[in-house]
């Protein structure tokens, strides 16, 4: 975790991106989710609310349950009770490509990425296409042209200039464009929303700079960004709202503009209470 400086606090309150619209409809929501393992409850009756065209930072303490809780979104676990909402409508994921089938992309921490692959079979990583005609149908060639032209466009659409050539393999890239790579495939796939879990938890100041503003250019595109983060200060310089989890729920929903770092690490540790009106 992160132990901001008062410095720290008064420059990254100064938030660069515009208050939030809280009249933005709700893209992604749940309401009483329970997740139990045994006698542990890791997920009690927990809220949540994404809207359109927003990153909403989601932190919380070790234990507090923030994991199952995206878990439960993204269809890895499924919750003993309460109703997950994608549009408004109610819906019911058994795994995870149910979520991706939805339009739920996940990047995980670990990335899974193959690092033998090279760039356009990484992105198109379980969604090869085929050929045109027999050459596809019957030989079941893959278009290995067309996804390295398609994996090329969607890495320039998100501005990422440092990879060229998209047959070069995965394991041949610093962690920052690996990184890329994988942001670039929930972007390009993921048609409602993104969830991305500790997206710099591995890099150095310059690479997370380079994904922090890849996580802009998704929400900049028009896509609700849902990010799990330890670094504050990365939550705090892009995040349009701050889900807190405690103890297994959603203690409330604030703002970089509403409250300072060292409050907001103050009310997820129970050190102060949290708000009666938030941003929820």
């Amino acid at each position: 975790m992160s132990t901001p400086s008062d410095t720290d606090s008064h420059v990254y309150d100064r938030h660069p991106h515009q208050a939030p619209d809280d009249r933005a409809p709700e893209v992604l929501g749940a309401t009483g989710l329970v997740k139990r393992y045994g006698r542990v409850t890791a997920v009690d009756h927990a809220d949540f609310s994404l809207r359109q065209g927003e990153i909403l930072a989601v932190i919380g303490d070790n234990g507090a349950g923030k994991t199952s809780l995206i878990k439960c979104l993204s269809g890895a676990v499924v919750p003993d009770e309460g109703e997950i909402r994608l549009d408004g409508k109610t819906v019911t994921f058994e795994n995870p490509l149910e979520a991706r089938a939805a339009g739920i992309e996940t990047v995980h921490q670990t990335l899974a990425v193959s690092p033998s692959l090279d760039i356009a079979s990484n992105l198109f990583l379980g969604r090869e296409r085929r050929k045109q005609g027999i050459l596809g149908s019957v030989f079941r060639q893959l278009d290995h042209k067309g996804m390295r032209a398609d994996a090329a466009r969607h890495l320039d659409d998100l501005g990422v200039l440092t990879v060229q050539n998209m047959g070069q393999a995965v394991e041949t890239l610093s962690g920052g464009q690996r990184q890329a790579v994988a942001v670039a495939r929930a972007a390009a796939f993921g048609s409602r929303v993104v969830i991305m879990d500790e997206p710099t938890a591995a890099l150095g100041v310059k690479e997370s700079n380079r994904v922090l503003k890849l996580i802009e250019d998704v929400r900049d595109q028009g896509m609700p960004v849902v990010l799990i983060s330890h670094n504050m200060p990365h939550v705090f310089q892009v995040a349009d709202r701050i889900h807190i989890h405690r103890l297994g729920q959603r203690a409330c929903v604030i703002t970089p503009s509403s409250h300072s770092m060292q409050d907001t690490v103050a009310i997820m540790t129970g050190a102060l209470d949290p708000p009666e009106h938030d941003a929820s």
